[in-house]
């Protein structure tokens, strides 16, 4: 189905934001931080150490957790758009729980579809896996056992972008620039999440942040359809 003939209200858009699960490498235990260590010798070669490199646990989700799951939704009224944001945020596990109950209840259906700015390599993936370390049964849209590639529910900004490019990565602010989408008055960007979290104590600011990737993602996906734009009179938090 060409994008264009995708209803808009079909569509539940998302952003996540991960921090590494201890606020440093000496919170570790021994095992955890030779399997680091292991895990990532390859992206570190031999100039950087595995616990300088720490602060990037956030990004495996074997050695991260989420913070932050925004949601935003097109309730259509008429030709205008009313775009909606809903966030689930705190300890890790209540708010994986609660995604997979606005999943179960509202978007079991296979009409509705996910999307996510490079969300099939990470933001999907890795709210599934860490579903999993919480000992929780996967929702429908998230369980891709068995299912052939057409029938994945999964939208992604950045491979619509690509066109079929796989060497491709293009940021979401990128892609926004060259769009010409209004850039948002953001005060951080994502390689401040874990000192935001840790050291400022300051999770309010990261869940903006997240709400604000979540409406530039369904900015993009608006541009790719050529059709107007969300306008902040038009975007209610819930």
């Amino acid at each position: 189905m060409r994008i264009q003939k995708t209803p808009l209200d079909n569509i539940l858009f998302l952003d996540i934001e991960t921090v590494p699960q201890q606020p440093n490498y000496a919170g570790l235990d021994e095992v955890t931080q030779a399997l680091w260590e292991h895990k990532t010798r390859y992206q570190r070669k031999d100039q950087i150490e595995a616990d300088t490199f720490y602060e990037n646990a956030g990004i495996w989700s074997e050695f991260g957790k989420i913070i932050c799951i925004s949601v935003g939704y097109f309730n259509l009224k008429g030709s205008a758009h009313d775009f909606r944001i809903k966030s689930f945020f705190g300890e890790e596990k209540t708010l994986l729980q609660a995604f997979k109950n606005l999943l179960d209840q509202h978007y079991e259906h296979p009409k509705f579809l996910l999307c996510a700015h490079n969300g099939k390599e990470f933001d999907f993936p890795y709210i599934a896996r860490r579903m999993l370390i919480n000992r929780m049964d996967l929702p429908h849209k998230l369980d891709l056992f068995g299912k052939k590639p057409w029938e994945v529910p999964h939208l992604d900004t950045m491979e619509l972008w690509k066109f079929g490019d796989y060497k491709n990565f293009t940021s979401l602010k990128l892609l926004a620039h060259v769009l010409e989408i209004p850039s948002p008055k953001e005060d951080m960007d994502g390689s401040m999440v874990r000192t935001v979290f840790y050291e400022d104590n300051n999770l309010d600011r990261i869940v903006t942040y997240c709400e604000l990737d979540v409406v530039t993602t369904a900015q993009v996906f608006l541009r790719m359809r050529n059709e107007p734009l969300i306008a902040e009179t038009e975007i209610k938090k819930l």
